[in-house]
């Protein structure tokens, strides 16, 4: 999964918080969905400004954006520990040093009766620094972004390109039978 840290302004001061579970709801109108521990201080600054930020945090930066996650800005004040920036919202603070910031909209808030709630944000303006892309795209080999291992709890940088996506399987359709799913593994 994506290593982020999700930005919410709680009383007045930018606070963010590591979030794996982070994923795309939809392309248009373009949203993403963060699923926070109901706890978590982050929660109380999305209800209250109705906004929030995902930024995505290179290699380099996977200490800092550990302690992120280690430290509750209940007790910590995690507001000067970033180059803090505001876009069209004004209330989604960003992260200046993370190649990539997407400033959301609540849409919604999910409770789905475990430890944890889903905030659905549409994305109303991304940022990257020109050296983060390629044709005006994201490029991932430039961002590096950090990588979280759920079921062993690492982090891990992106490997090699595999393939282009909706395309490299027509080399399995066009292999016919004699191609199996085993011999993948």
């Amino acid at each position: 999964m994506p290593t982020t840290l999700v930005g919410a302004r709680v009383n007045e001061k930018p606070n963010y918080l590591t979030v794996a579970f982070c994923g795309v709801v939809q392309a248009s109108p373009p949203m993403i969905a963060v699923t926070l521990g109901k706890m978590h201080h982050t929660n109380e600054g999305i209800r209250e400004n109705q906004c929030f930020s995902v930024n995505i945090p290179s290699q380099n930066m996977v200490e800092i954006t550990d302690y992120c996650g280690i430290v509750s800005g209940k007790r910590i004040d995690k507001s000067e520990i970033f180059e803090t920036f505001y876009g069209k919202l004004e209330k989604a603070p960003m992260i200046r040093e993370c190649p990539v910031n997407l400033e959301c909209r609540l849409i919604d808030i999910l409770d789905l009766g475990g430890a944890s709630e889903v905030f659905i944000g549409e994305i109303v303006e991304s940022y990257a620094e020109e050296r983060y892309l390629c044709n005006e795209i994201p490029d991932i080999e430039k961002i590096k972004p950090i990588v979280f291992s759920m079921y062993d709890n690492n982090y891990w940088g992106i490997g090699e390109h595999l393939g282009k996506a909706w395309s490299i399987g027509k080399n399995f359709a066009e292999g016919g039978n004699e191609k199996k799913a085993e011999n993948a593994r």
